[in-house]
């Protein structure tokens, strides 16, 4: 049942030559079921899924989108290893937050303020930097020797939801391992979601 369901869900999605003949309901009822068999003393009723192949973050709840943001991934992939740069995938929780009631485009280092507002760029083109703005979700693995403990530990490599001042990249992976959204989007999502939330990467 588990070899069927990967194999439609990755059809579905991935096929350049057919029109995809899902819509958004039927892709969070594969995902669930997805889930309620590779986590099965979970129960996902209020979670966000990163979608890397699409570049989208979907807050999911209560079996329905609520919300669909365009985000970016890293640029070099998926990935859980300290150093690759890469997207950690797997089950994730939101282990802290930072940045509460800061103005859109604040500064952070160290998930602290610094004081400084970014220059928003609009356009598709890179800075050079890699600036983490307005909020954080810091995410914690919760599969152990997949994305927690050891060289593959997605809490002590930093990985965040954050704001970006690349805004014009969206929708493309472009980023060093965390996932970037819109500095209104995070600060949206930052207020609907608490600690513990859980977040599922995947590449698809």
């Amino acid at each position: 049942m588990t070899i069927i369901f990967v194999f439609l869900f990755s059809w579905s999605i991935s096929s350049p030559a057919v029109k995809p003949v899902y819509d958004d309901d039927t892709m969070v009822d594969f995902l669930i079921e997805y889930l309620s068999i590779k986590y099965s003393s979970i129960e996902f009723n209020d979670f966000l899924y990163v979608a890397a192949k699409r570049q989208k973050l979907f807050h999911i709840k209560n079996k329905a989108i609520v919300a669909t943001y365009d985000i970016s991934t890293s640029k070099k992939g998926l990935g859980n290893q300290q150093g690759t740069f890469c997207t950690p995938s797997g089950l994730h929780e939101i282990a802290d937050k930072a940045g509460a009631n800061l103005a859109e485009g604040s500064i952070l280092k160290n998930k602290l303020p610094t004081g400084e507002i970014a220059s928003v760029i609009t356009a598709s083109k890179s800075s050079g930097e890699d600036l983490v703005t307005t909020r954080i979700l810091h995410l914690r693995g919760l599969e152990e020797n997949v994305n927690r403990g050891g060289e593959n530990d997605s809490y002590s490599r930093g990985i965040f939801i954050h704001g970006t001042h690349e805004e014009g990249l969206l929708g493309t992976p472009a980023s060093k391992g965390c996932v970037r959204m819109a500095n209104r989007d995070v600060a949206e999502l930052f207020e609907k979601v608490e600690v513990g939330t859980f977040v599922v990467i995947l590449n698809n």
